[in-house]
């Protein structure tokens, strides 16, 4: 799975559509050049690549104030949408996956009705129960990390990891099933992305060639 894919997905989907430099910024804006690959080359080339997919659909509007090229917009496509679920619902789900993939899909966790999203978080306890039984089948935790050499220090840090992800889902799961934040269809949802013209307090001020496009 590709955490660029869904954040670049996630972040047009917010717009209904965006040009390419509201996409870096919206991803900057989240911190996501801190916590995953979304820098600028990979946020623009995603955009090409996604629309040549025909997940995304790209529209020229009037040329840039660079007085360069027509400015792209993109919107998302039913295709797109699709796929951007689709990616939503495994990262919610799957365990053993980078930090970026799980921290976008919790990023994007309300785009979901509330009982799918339980759902699927009550699936992915499942299945960090499972791999830490898995674990537990050549290492036993009460008899210590030694008992393999230093190697068994791994394992011993997969089964805390295990043991803090679950603690951490189940308290999500329970918060969610208490009623917290607005999900898919219950009213206005959570605005986090830039509008038009604000100041982005998180930019790099990096400059990219394809930022006036």
């Amino acid at each position: 799975m590709s955490a660029i894919r869904l954040l670049v997905l996630g972040a047009v989907r917010m717009h209904r559509r965006a040009h390419g430099y509201q996409v870096r910024g919206d991803l900057e804006y989240w911190g996501a050049h801190e916590w995953s690959n979304a820098k600028p080359g990979s946020i623009y080339h995603a955009l090409k690549q996604m629309a040549k997919q025909g997940l995304l659909h790209a529209h020229e509007i009037a040329p840039s104030t660079a007085g360069g090229p027509p400015r792209i917009e993109y919107e998302i496509t039913a295709k797109g949408t699709e796929e951007y679920f689709r990616l939503l619902r495994e990262a919610l789900t799957t365990y053993d996956q980078k930090g970026d993939m799980k921290t976008a899909a919790v990023g994007f966790v309300v785009d979901l009705p509330r009982a799918e999203a339980v759902a699927l978080l009550k699936e992915r306890t499942r299945r960090i129960e499972e791999w830490r039984g898995s674990v537990l089948e050549h290492y036993v935790p009460e008899e210590g990390p030694e008992q393999l050499g230093h190697i068994g220090e791994i394992m011993n840090m997969w089964v805390h990891t295990a043991d803090s992800e679950a603690e951490w889902t189940r308290g999500l799961i329970e918060r969610i099933e208490g009623g917290a934040y607005t999900f898919a269809d219950e009213g206005d949802p959570f605005v986090g992305v830039l509008a038009e013209g604000q100041e982005n307090p998180y930019a790099t001020g990096e400059r990219h060639p394809e930022d006036d496009r």
